[in-house]
């Protein structure tokens, strides 16, 4: 599990009145991470199936320093920025992972569709 990839499962509430903003500003991010972020391998916005408000992210990065390299860049600072009065509360980890399937060259395999949206 030495080579295993590091991922991360976020839970986010927000605010009614601001959900189309959210939106916006969360797709247009998670597609920059995946373009610009070389050591990011998934990034996946979910909704909740019983409310519109409530969001999933999940994330996978190379390792645990290409996590703390996404937080520390630009584009992941301008979201927080942006999107921080729109939260309903805080941002939730759920839960901080290691990969088991697919491998890390399956990840790096992905990639390339990600940037197909």
């Amino acid at each position: 599990m030495d080579d295993a990839m590091f991922g991360g499962f976020f839970v986010i509430n927000v605010k009614p009145e601001y959900r189309r903003p959210f939106l916006d500003a969360s797709i247009f991010q998670a597609q920059n991470v995946v373009s610009e972020e070389p050591e990011v391998f998934q990034f996946h916005i979910m909704v909740d199936e019983t409310n519109p408000n409530r969001f999933y992210f999940y994330e996978v990065f190379r390792n645990e320093a290409a996590v703390q390299d996404h937080w520390e860049s630009e584009t992941f600072n301008n979201w927080l920025n942006t999107v921080r009065k729109m939260l309903d509360g805080e941002i939730e980890l759920v839960a901080r992972m290691r990969s088991l399937f697919p491998t890390p060259k399956g990840f790096e395999a992905q990639k390339a569709s990600l940037l197909l949206w």
